[in-house]
């Protein structure tokens, strides 16, 4: 007894390819997707699969790398990180419940207009209206800073 040969899904092997997928991305870690598929002659689909569920990379995206620092910008980094640390030896936990950390956002805002303002007459075979993306009114800066019990400040500084 033999099955006759039926349509769907072609078996497929990927593991002769892993190995040469995986050296592609280690030779140069900002390779794409497509550009791995014609470099080793395999569908987009399959150097897609090898990627990310075999070999299980990911795409990370740095916006600003400390490499790029300056050597004085990086020496005072060292500086005050042996200063805290310094300071932590001397002082241990009292040390950390002063800690304070700060962060900025752009934060819109908007002006929503009333039901009324809205209202617009249509006939009852009139299309229904499509629901249209309002643009922010503006945006500020937001400044805050918190320590272990919570937020300290919080200051909006205008455009």
């Amino acid at each position: 007894m033999e099955d006759s040969p039926r349509p769907g899904l072609a078996f497929t092997a990927v593991t002769e390819d892993i190995a040469d997928v995986e050296n592609v991305v280690r030779e140069n870690r900002r390779v794409t997707v497509k550009e791995v598929a014609s470099l080793l002659d395999i569908s987009v689909g399959s150097a897609h699969h090898i990627i990310h569920d075999e070999l299980k990379f990911r795409k990370v995206c740095a916006r600003w790398v400390p490499k790029r620092l300056k050597p004085e910008m990086k020496q005072r980094r060292v500086d005050a990180c042996k200063e805290l640390l310094r300071r932590y030896e001397a002082d241990d936990e009292a040390f950390l419940q002063h800690i304070v950390t700060g962060d900025e956002s752009w934060v819109h805002f908007y002006e929503p207009e009333r039901k009324r303002q809205s209202m617009d007459y249509r006939h009852t075979s009139s299309p229904k209206p499509k629901t249209r993306a309002q643009r922010s009114a503006g945006k500020d800066m937001l400044t805050f800073f918190w320590d272990r019990n919570g937020l300290i400040l919080e200051h909006y500084m205008p455009r």
